[in-house]
């Protein structure tokens, strides 16, 4: 092998290599930009529904459904724990919205508990409906997230599984207690659907 073919040899190795490196940079970027907002929004929304049933609280604690309502907030506590303790872990900046959240969640808790025990039942309904599709999407992403997708988020993918299975049992408590039968149900489903879907878009990028 003379010069000319042992340097032609060195680029292409160098090239490879090159592209390789330059490949699983990439891969890193997106697996890190998919944590970040995954692990964010999921801590801002736990953090706002454990808002919500601290403001359905402070409206109903003396009707028959409070101890339901302190059941299912003591999960979302469990949950806030833990994306409490993944942030850090994951160094993951929160949302800087937080502190709209925090106001926005127990005025939407305390505003249905007002209009009666069937429309915090509702807001319920409505919440756990669109965290349910949201956690289902989520899971989809990070199992799709490479090809070791499965092994590379397994702690992560458990913990939003148990996270999803709770809220929906939630969303079941909520049919169970006569959500139907709020006033308009339908429109305040319809808007509180919508409003969780913006705040999760922004709690997202924010």
């Amino acid at each position: 092998m003379n010069n000319l073919q042992k340097v032609t040899l060195l680029l292409r190795r160098s090239l490879s290599t090159s592209c390789q490196l330059f490949g699983k940079t990439r891969k890193d970027a997106k697996t890190r930009e998919l944590l970040d907002r995954v692990i964010r929004v999921d801590h801002a929304g736990e953090f706002g529904a454990v808002r919500i049933y601290e403001g359905q609280l402070a409206v109903l604690k003396k009707t028959d459904v409070a101890d339901t309502i302190k059941e299912m907030k003591k999960e979302e506590d469990q949950h806030l724990r833990a994306m409490n303790t993944l942030i850090p872990k994951h160094r993951v900046r929160p949302t800087v919205l937080l502190p709209l959240w925090n106001v926005a969640g127990f005025f939407l808790g305390a505003s249905t508990a007002l209009l009666g025990k069937n429309a915090a039942m509702a807001c319920t309904v409505a919440v756990e409906t669109v965290i349910g599709e949201h956690y289902d999407k989520q899971i989809r992403h990070l199992m799709a997230d490479g090809e070791d997708g499965l092994e590379k988020h397994r702690e992560l993918l458990t913990i939003l599984s148990k996270f999803r299975d709770d809220e929906l049992e939630h969303l079941d408590t909520g049919l169970k207690h006569d959500a139907e039968k709020a006033v308009l149900y339908e429109p305040l489903s319809n808007v509180i659907k919508a409003g969780c879907k913006v705040a999760i878009w922004l709690s997202e990028r924010i």
